[in-house]
């Protein structure tokens, strides 16, 4: 107030000043007074939206036979995203791979994707040996291009989850097919899991291996605990284990 106050000039020093000085005064007060408004009336910053981390896959990232929030959803809420999880019940890697082309919205604003796919291809054959070699080479083939096809829409880091078994563990597994179908699950699942770590390598996604979370670093550990009732799919701390297996964003 006080400089603008010395702009206006009192009545006897206006009777002083010729008409140029005082009309050049009255301008720099109307000029002071306008900038002051435009600068009042300017609009604030729109807050940052936060991250968004795309999930495609199966049941387990849809948190099937959980009734408790997924590892997507715990994930997201760890890192400050926002959870966009696509997970789908008895998806399989060629669903995902097909999957991507209709939902490039999506892609094109994630921070990251997630991707867990492959189990249902091989549960399809479990107890068929003779087909686990030619299932895995087509879970590479579809998870390398489902991989591909996201980084022409968008680069995005893309993070694909293996698997702890393709079908039933835990205690359910073991009465389910006894001593041999136990080792015949683990060789299914390691060759998934081989297919998994094949297409990130060539892709430059990341692989995050999920076995040790459920059966121990030297694969020992009995984890129906981490399962729910059906053993096949986790529970809530089946869930929470492997959020916490995911890197930071």
């Amino acid at each position: 107030m006080r400089r603008l106050a010395s702009l206006v000039l009192p009545l006897s020093a206006s009777r002083r000043c010729g008409p140029d000085t005082v009309v050049r005064r009255l301008a720099v007060l109307v000029a002071v007074l306008l900038l002051g408004g435009c600068a009042a009336a300017a609009p604030s910053s729109s807050p940052a939206r936060p991250p968004e981390v795309l999930t495609l896959g199966d049941s387990v990232a849809a948190g099937s036979a959980c009734g408790c929030s997924p590892f997507p959803a715990l994930y997201a809420r760890a890192q400050h995203a926002t959870d966009v999880n696509l997970a789908r019940s008895g998806a399989t890697a060629a669903d995902v791979r097909a999957a991507v082309p209709a939902e490039r919205s999506q892609v094109a604003s994630a921070a990251e994707v997630v991707i867990m796919i492959g189990a249902n291809d091989m549960a399809a054959v479990f107890g068929h040996p003779a087909q686990y070699a030619t299932v895995a080479a087509g879970v590479d083939d579809d998870v390398t291009a489902t991989v591909t096809a996201i980084e022409q829409l968008h680069r995005v880091p893309v993070i694909l989850l293996g698997y702890w078994n393709v079908v039933q563990d835990g205690q359910v597994g073991a009465a389910q097919y006894g001593a041999d179908g136990v080792r015949d699950a683990a060789r299914a699942t390691a060759l998934v899991n081989q297919a998994l770590r094949d297409a990130a390598t060539r892709t430059g996604a990341t692989f995050v291996p999920t076995e040790p979370a459920f059966h121990g670093d030297d694969g020992s550990h009995d984890p129906t605990g981490l399962l729910a009732p059906d053993g096949d799919h986790p529970n809530a701390a089946g869930q929470a284990a492997i959020a916490a297996l995911l890197p930071p964003l």
